[in-house]
């Protein structure tokens, strides 16, 4: 089975500026991919060209073998954007209702809604709708027909820690049905254990494209041990084993991932001294600061 997305070598200019730069990104059936990067780095131009709202200049972009903008790359292609707008008059049952119309892709709508969390304001006007709610609407409409492409921009924007677990369970739900989902997020730690590939896009151009374990192994950034000790032993422990004193009773250590095994049987071997040991990998929020600001070559 062939990529859903694929985006090969496309660059894309605002002028003289170059927004995109050689731009490759793969999405397999299923796959969730979190695309990151700080404001300008070109995340939403580029969603913009995958939906075939502006041109590329350079590349080229596939969805299911289809061209961004055509009948068909549109029936495949669900998108929730960071800021959704509704007809405030229509209630939220008559908004779904008219977008399964317009798509052709009939479906329970009061159905859709209570998986969302709407079913006690579907027949309410959307005027009335906090910005969750609205939210809540736009995630509704990506449901519609099971879409085989999905484009979420700050999908978790105006809402709760709740309703933030709510959705990520239907982007599970939907990737084990085989959509591929690309979610452009500045919630570091929520992307980070609900997707599958991370890619980081600076200045235009793409720095990184992995799993999180791959990253890590690239970056190689240092894995923090702190160890607590026995009150009276502290100053003997920091002695043997260096490290930086965290409010009197602890140590902390950092190594490289392939030194860990061997730090942590080091510091076992120290017996009844040792109280806890805690250990604390890169994060995301490492990777992220660690690869955004690479040189891009």
């Amino acid at each position: 089975m062939g990529n859903t997305l694929t985006i090969k070598s496309v660059s894309k200019f605002r002028g003289k500026i170059q927004i995109l730069q050689d731009v490759d990104l793969v999405i397999a059936p299923g796959e969730r991919l979190a695309l990151l990067g700080h404001n300008g780095a070109g995340k939403s131009t580029l969603i913009k060209t995958i939906l075939g709202l502006t041109p590329v200049h350079q590349g080229s972009i596939q969805i299911c073998g289809a061209t961004p903008g055509s009948a068909e790359a549109r029936r495949t292609t669900a998108f929730l954007p960071e800021s959704v707008s509704f007809h405030p008059a229509l209630t939220g049952r008559e908004q779904l209702a008219l977008f399964a119309r317009l798509s052709g892709a009939g479906g329970d709508v009061a159905g859709l809604l209570d998986r969302v969390g709407l079913s006690d304001a579907l027949d309410r006007r959307i005027g009335t709708y906090s910005k969750g709610m609205r939210q809540r609407l736009g995630l509704a409409q990506v449901l519609l027909g099971r879409p085989k492409l999905a484009l979420l921009d700050e999908p978790t924007s105006g809402l709760d820690p709740i309703s933030r677990q709510d959705l990520y369970a239907i982007i599970d739900e939907l990737a084990a049905q085989g959509t591929a989902i690309l979610i452009a997020s500045h919630a570091l730690t929520e992307v980070e254990a609900r997707t599958d590939r991370i890619a980081i896009l600076r200045k235009g151009v793409k720095v990184a494209d992995n799993t999180l374990a791959a990253l890590s192994r690239a970056a190689d950034l240092p894995t923090h041990l702190r160890i607590t000790a026995q009150s009276d032993q502290i100053e003997q422990l920091a002695a043997q084993i260096g490290g930086r004193r965290i409010n009197g009773a602890a140590l902390e250590i950092s190594c490289s991932a392939d030194q860990k095994m061997d730090e942590l049987r080091r510091i076992a071997a120290m017996g009844d001294a040792i109280v806890d040991i805690s250990m604390t990998p890169p994060r995301l929020e490492d990777l992220y600061r660690h690869f955004s600001k690479e040189d891009s070559r």
